[in-house]
């Protein structure tokens, strides 16, 4: 092999030596300009450390209570910042956006539960919100700060509305007479109703497309639609369409030390109307699993209404209309996720509520569902060690074969952005920073309102009915407007011994 001439090995020396020499001064060039603030855009330089673009370190301010804060209370982690200048989402800025979705509820919960409910569903779409209050809902450290929210109405169970509400036409009408005069779940039934009745009219006011009544224990879940909105699920709606029913799906949880339900609980039983027919059925014994019912309580569902003339309730589960019979579909993805009796304390919380006798007669004169009985008189006469045998057995879904094997029949189904949504408030000081920045107007509410309010809200509707006699007595001289048909109450799921009735 001849060898190199010494021209040659030059000529590769110098370009060794060039490509080593580049990459240093290209180094040494992008570290001089970044130095001087310019020339190269470090994106790791706009946030802090151990951050991601679009995240906070938010610093949480102090709570009025601690009975709230553990739910609360931000995270010391960053966190997705939801809310950008300020209050407002862009839905609530654009006027121009529509459908306008109202949310109507009648609730004595705390703000631990009000506003992960309140928030979650102005995440997905929802305008307006008409709080009727009453019990810790109306106290003014909590009503307060829901009304220093935009887009929300609170209206206080006070003397005005009981006697506005007694001169409704309701009272001379059929469908809802069944329900008058009864204690507990009755009571709260009639209740709603007459609260709809109003928000009927308040949200025609406000320029309202849609009106939907839901429990603050309720999440609507926008399943199908082609963003994860509410007004995207609505606007899809046919213009001849009055009314859109939401099949419900139950909460399922997984331990018996919950305590924040819309961030801890994941599985939930699918409704009825979204199973085939034959896995529901074949499926049934195992999913009910020894309870009265398939789901432990309503399973029929909620609805939204079109913001119509002659608009009325018809029950807090469906909706009427005066004039006509309301055009309705029956979504076949979206649902109401009802999170019910997901906290071990929920079994004496409403055994609080109701003064009945814990026989199984008198719970029936209270309570329109099995398992309501059932776990009133539990939660009655038990000691605290049996009710929570009672309620892991009867509540908690802590066989994880049985739930694979029902997650496998779609049976029941995960769903986590509910959880997610809730959670990225929660750890953005979403509820945190509402509270806070409402605390000077409820400290000047606190002396005046305080108690003029409670006792405005301690009225029973049993004396309240009482009192709707005495304050129209031209109640008995009307004749009845209409005879309707009954109001829609909460409705158990199709059983298993019905179907084989019809089988038969």
């Amino acid at each position: 092999m001849p060898p190199q001439s010494p021209s040659g090995g030059a000529a590769w020396r110098h370009l060794l030596l060039l490509l080593t020499a580049l990459p240093l001064a290209l180094a040494a060039l992008a570290c001089v300009l970044q130095w001087r603030g310019g020339g190269v855009d470090d994106p790791t330089a706009r946030w802090p450390p151990h951050a991601f673009p679009g995240m906070t370190d938010p610093t949480p301010p102090s709570l009025p209570s601690s009975a709230c804060a553990e739910v609360l209370t931000a995270s010391s982690g960053p966190s997705f910042p939801y809310l950008r200048g300020g209050w407002s989402f862009p839905f609530d800025s654009d006027a121009a956006l529509h459908p306008k979705v109202c949310v109507q509820t009648s609730t004595s919960a705390g703000l631990d539960q009000i506003l992960p409910w309140l928030f979650y569903h102005k995440v997905v779409g929802v305008a307006q919100f008409l709080l009727f209050v009453e019990g810790r809902a109306a106290k003014p450290q909590v009503a307060g700060i829901l009304e220093s929210i935009p887009g929300v109405n609170v209206v206080y169970r006070t003397q005005e509305l009981e006697e506005q509400q007694a001169s409704s036409r309701i009272w001379n009408e059929t469908w809802l007479a069944g329900f008058f005069y009864k204690p507990c779940n009755y009571e709260l039934f009639v209740k709603q109703s007459l609260n709809m009745e109003m928000a009927v009219v308040m949200a025609r006011d406000s320029g309202m497309d849609w009106i939907i009544h839901l429990d603050t224990d309720e999440l609507l879940y926008p399943g199908g639609a082609a963003e994860y909105s509410v007004r995207h699920l609505l606007a899809e709606v046919p213009g001849d369409v009055d009314m859109v029913i939401f099949p419900n799906y139950e909460s399922s949880v997984e331990r018996d030390d919950i305590k924040d339900p819309f961030s801890e609980v994941s599985m939930f039983k699918k409704n009825y109307d979204h199973l085939p027919k034959d896995t529901y059925f074949g499926m049934y014994k195992e999913a009910t699993r020894g309870n009265p019912n398939y789901f432990l309580t309503y399973g029929n569902g909620k609805s939204a209404a079109r913001v119509q003339d002659h608009l009325r309730p018809n029950g807090a589960h469906r909706w009427h209309n005066y004039a006509k019979s309301p055009n309705e579909i029956k979504l076949e993805e979206a649902a109401v996720l009802h999170y019910t009796y997901t906290k071990f304390s929920d079994l004496t919380s409403r055994r609080d509520r109701c003064g009945c006798k814990p026989t199984k007669d008198d719970v029936k004169r209270c309570f329109m569902l099995d398992f309501d009985r059932a776990a009133f008189i539990i939660a009655s006469t038990a000691s605290e060690e049996e009710m929570l045998r009672w309620y892991n057995e009867r509540v908690v879904w802590n066989n994880k074969q049985l739930n694979l094997k029902l997650l496998r029949k779609g049976v029941l189904a995960r769903i986590y952005t509910p959880m997610a949504i809730v959670q990225g408030l929660r750890e953005s000081g979403v509820f945190t920073s509402v509270i806070a920045a409402a605390q000077s107007l409820v400290n000047d509410k606190v002396s005046l309102k305080e108690s003029n309010v409670q006792n405005k809200n301690d009225t029973k509707l049993e004396k309240v009915s009482r009192k709707f006699i005495r304050a129209d007595s031209r109640a008995s001289a009307r004749k009845i407007l209409h005879v309707l048909e009954p109001a829609i109450p909460p409705l158990s799921p199709p059983s298993l011994d019905e179907h084989l009735l019809e089988l038969s």
